[in-house]
Order: C-alpha cells, then sequence, then structure tokens
C-alpha cells in the first residue's frame, strides 16, 4: 500500500495532470496491482476527459413516477458523496470504491473532484479519504491541486510516500526549483521521497535530461513524460485507454512515440524503486 502525490513547484502550467494519466495508465495495463487515482481540483476536470466522454446534461422530468434522478445521483458519485460519509463517521476502505469510476476493472479507478463551489466543506475530508483509500488499493495516487487549503495539503503531503514534483523546462521553472533547493527553502526538495519530473518535455531542447540533472546537482536523472501529439490528443477525446492499450501490443522503436513510452516506463519503474528502498528502510 502506497500512496504516491503529484504537486506543481509552482503556479504555473506543468502537466502534473497529464503526467499523472500517462503514468497511472501505464502502470495499471503493466502491473496487477489495483490503482486508485485521487483528484482534488474544483476546476475543469482534465482527468476526465482522458477517460470519458461528457455526457449531456438532461433536464429534470416531473412525470407521474417522481423527478428523473439521473442527475442527483451522478452530483452525489466522487468526492462530494464521499466526504458526506466521512463526515458521518461511517467509511470504510471498501466503501470508498462506490464513489469511484472505473477505467479498468480491478486496475484503475477514480475519484474524481468536484466542479462545484463547496469545495472548503470538503477539502478538510481529503486526508482520511486517502488514508483509508491507502488501506484498500495498492497505490493510491493523489493529484493535489496548488490552490488547496495549505493545512490539508500539508497533511496530505505527510502521509504521502512518494512526492513527483512537476515542473516545466523553461529556464525561469529550474532556476526557481534550484533557488528553493539552494536556500532550503522548501523541505519537500530536500526529501528522500521526492522525485522530480518534466512534463512536456521536448528532447531536442538544450535543457535536456542530462543538462537539468547536472544543473540541479541531482544524484539520478529527471523524469520526463515527453510531448507526444497522440497522447495530448487522446487526452481530450477519452481515448487514452485505449491508446496505451495499442502501443503494449506493438511499437516500433522507431516510432516517433517510442521515446514517449520509454520516458513513461522510466518513470514508473523510478516511483516504484523509490517505494520500495524507502519502505526497506522502514
Amino acid at each position: 500500500m502506497a500512496i504516491i502525490t503529484f504537486i506543481n513547484n509552482q503556479k504555473e502550467e506543468t502537466g502534473k495532470t497529464l503526467s499523472l494519466a500517462a503514468i497511472v495508465t501505464y502502470m495499471s495495463i503493466e502491473h496487477n496491482a489495483k490503482n486508485l487515482i485521487v483528484s482534488t481540483t474544483n476546476k475543469e476536470d482534465r482527468l476526465k476527459k482522458c477517460f470519458w466522454e461528457e455526457r449531456k446534461k438532461s433536464k429534470l422530468n416531473f412525470g407521474i413516477f417522481g423527478p428523473n434522478t439521473t442527475n442527483i445521483l451522478e452530483q452525489e458519485n466522487g468526492i462530494i458523496g464521499l466526504s458526506k460519509i466521512v463526515k458521518s463517521n461511517k467509511i470504510s476502505p471498501e466503501i470508498i470504491t462506490n464513489y469511484t469510476r472505473i477505467v479498468f476493472k480491478d486496475r484503475l479507478e477514480v475519484l474524481l473532484g468536484t466542479q462545484q463551489n463547496v469545495r472548503i466543506e470538503i477539502e478538510e475530508t481529503y486526508p482520511d479519504i486517502i488514508s483509508i483509500a491507502n488501506q484498500y488499493y495498492d497505490r493510491v495516487f493523489v493529484d493535489l491541486d496548488e490552490n488547496i487549503d495549505q493545512k490539508t495539503k500539508n497533511a496530505i503531503l505527510n502521509k504521502s510516500d512518494v512526492i513527483v514534483v512537476c515542473l516545466n523546462q523553461r529556464l525561469s521553472s529550474i532556476d526557481n526549483l534550484k533557488n528553493q533547493k539552494e536556500q532550503q527553502e522548501n523541505a519537500i526538495l530536500k526529501s528522500p521521497k521526492t522525485l522530480l519530473l518534466i512534463g512536456r518535455f521536448d528532447k531536442y531542447s538544450k535543457y535536456n535530461v542530462k543538462n537539468i540533472t547536472r544543473y540541479l546537482k541531482e544524484k539520478n536523472q529527471i523524469l520526463t513524460i515527453p510531448y507526444d501529439t497522440l497522447f495530448f490528443e487522446a487526452a481530450e477525446e477519452a481515448k487514452v485507454p485505449d491508446l496505451f492499450l495499442k502501443f503494449k501490443k506493438s511499437i516500433d522503436p522507431e516510432d516517433r512515440n517510442a521515446f514517449f513510452i520509454e520516458e513513461i516506463k522510466r518513470a514508473s519503474e523510478n516511483i516504484i524503486y523509490r517505494l520500495q528502498m524507502l519502505q526497506a528502510s522502514l
């Protein structure tokens, strides 16, 4: 059982959510383990776009059989419905799966966030939900929103076994992280459970993996999720699972998508290895 949390190093676009989606989808196909993604955002949910087509909203039908409850039930799914169970102290690890949406049966489920304005009321339940989920799922991946309450954010990070800090490839972002490390402003960056990852990575940039790793004085190579046209299109069309299943069947080493899969594999293996290393040291 393990909690892996993805966070941004600063408030800028890093491809954090899509990086998480790529890594967890790959892991769920390649490894026989039960994975859960927990979304903590109240914005447009990019995870939903990765896995499911948006349903058209239907009006409530007040007929002779009473109101159409389809929309009401959908609103109760995800974090809203689960937070109510937490507050009533009736939650158990097995109950969580009743509020998730399935991507791969017995392999990958997603607990979606909410787009409603009730964020303050439910934020405080995230740490408890994540801890309880960790008793049922082999791995719990948390997409930690940068706008979440700091107290809640700290509680989640303290519970995490591995923290993946995401940054972009711009020099200003890399310099910002380097300054934080040198001035010890961010304890997370000094933690042995932290890995660094660059999303939307361009391997042809002079800020390549070796140069950035050397510049930041990291012992281990920085992880990357390269920009891949097919993946980013699939992430808008609810076809991420289909894409990764297609890649698993066959991919030519000379294919332009091969580097994308190689780096996702490397990131996945590094996360698993870091978990094993930290658990062995306990």
